[in-house]
């Protein structure tokens, strides 16, 4: 890999993990991954951990976080970090738009 990489604005590249939950992989590194995720009002993304710290910010619409155990309202502006292996999901109340950092990459997201 060289040692940067630009990532251009697009409509593709969206990838459905859930129904009504998209992720697209923006850029890169060594040891982050950008994405942003696309989420539908009245989804859930179930609760789940992984080994990967994740820090997120939304862009847009109203989601409630659920990070071990606690629920936290999530406007446009706010922003969030969960390190890894901590339990987590979220309650799609609007529809929504979220950027996250994931450290290490993920391979399962390349």
């Amino acid at each position: 890999m060289q040692n940067y990489q630009v990532g251009k604005a697009s409509e593709t590249g969206y990838v459905k993990m859930l129904e009504g939950i998209e992720r697209k992989n923006l850029v890169y590194g060594n040891n982050t991954l950008l994405c942003e995720f696309k989420l539908a009002k009245g989804k859930l993304l179930p609760m789940h951990q992984h080994p990967y710290e994740q820090t997120g910010y939304l862009v847009n619409g109203y989601i409630i976080m659920i990070i071990n155990g606690e629920r936290h309202e999530m406007k446009p502006g706010d922003s969030w970090t969960i390190n890894e292996n901590v339990e987590h999901g979220a309650e799609i109340m609007e529809d929504s738009l979220a950027v996250e950092v994931f450290s290490p990459v993920r391979d399962d997201y390349k």
